[in-house]
């Protein structure tokens, strides 16, 4: 018996499918899918999930020095004149990070290996550009996934039957977060 599902698919189209339904997991909650599928997918995001309990608070804060730019009432940069060129003025902040301890950021990249990037476009500025933003799906497994499942031993997801689907008879499930 193999180790996994081949979903009548070559094996990069079959990474490329079960990557794509891990990162629309854990970036939407749930997802709609067949059994087989549902059933591949869970194993990689529970593992992914397992990953960010184990490592959630493996990381020391530490404070450096970052230049700001100073912005007038409006909300834009002040510029002054140096040596007849418009210069952007700087002020130095410090600021507080997070920084990964070495097991930490190995746990990132393997994350890294299996999700897709994530843009996040607001409902109120559809079709504009400027207003996406990347959502970072490695940090919020550290932060929102890993503190809520720290006491959970594993049965991160759960699969609910819907039923068939018209076109094929293929069964339907939900595979969401529990």
């Amino acid at each position: 018996m193999a180790g996994y599902r081949k979903l009548s698919r070559t094996s990069a189209q079959r990474k490329a499918l079960i990557r794509a339904q891990v990162t629309s997991l854990l970036t939407h909650g749930r997802i709609v899918t067949t059994e087989a599928k549902a059933k591949e997918v869970r194993k990689v995001a529970e593992g992914l999930i397992a990953l960010a309990v184990k490592e959630k608070d493996n990381y020391e804060e530490v404070t450096v020095q970052a230049k700001v730019p100073v912005k007038d009432k409006d909300g834009k940069r002040v510029k002054e004149v140096v040596d007849g060129k418009k210069v952007t003025k700087y002020d130095t902040v410090d600021k507080k990070i997070k920084k990964d301890l070495p097991s930490r950021l190995h746990a990132r990249r393997q994350m890294l290996k299996v999700l897709y990037t994530v843009t996040d476009v607001p409902q109120t500025a559809a079709g504009k550009k400027k207003a996406t933003k990347k959502v970072d799906l490695c940090d919020k497994l550290f932060s929102e996934y890993g503190p809520k499942y720290a006491d959970r031993n594993g049965g991160y997801t759960r699969i609910v039957k819907i039923g068939q689907r018209k076109g094929d008879a293929a069964m339907e499930v939900l595979l969401e977060l529990v």
